[in-house]
């Protein structure tokens, strides 16, 4: 039970990740196969705040008493990852817009139908 206990974050990553690996490939509508993304990418990045995180670290400013420090880069990183998530997001549901103005649905099934018709 301790296992479980200490490293709650990362069954928390593995069920996030897990759910949004699942909505990406059941689900048949666009939009919630962006939201699926987003899950994952979510997931993604609570694992790499989690390894960047020391127990009993402190910000890495030099201070008296102060030994153990927790490395920035990490968080730094995701920081950009989600700038960057963020505009992909963006871009893929301009993409879902474009595609219910040409095929008239987001459900993949249909207007892959409509596309082998053509």
């Amino acid at each position: 039970m301790s296992f479980i206990v200490d490293y709650y974050n990362y069954w928390v990553v593995v069920f996030l990740m897990m759910v949004g690996f699942y909505t990406v490939i059941v689900a048949n509508n666009l939009v919630k196969k962006i939201v699926g993304l987003n899950i994952f990418q979510t997931s993604v990045f609570i694992l790499y705040i989690s390894m960047g995180k020391v127990s009993g670290g402190s910000a890495p400013i030099v201070a008296e008493g102060i030994t153990i420090y927790s490395n920035p880069l990490p968080h730094v990183l995701i920081l950009t990852a989600i700038v960057v998530g963020v505009a992909t997001t963006a871009v893929g549901l301009a993409l879902v817009v474009r595609i219910k103005r040409a095929y008239g649905t987001v459900e993949e099934n249909e207007f892959k139908d409509k596309d082998d018709l053509i």
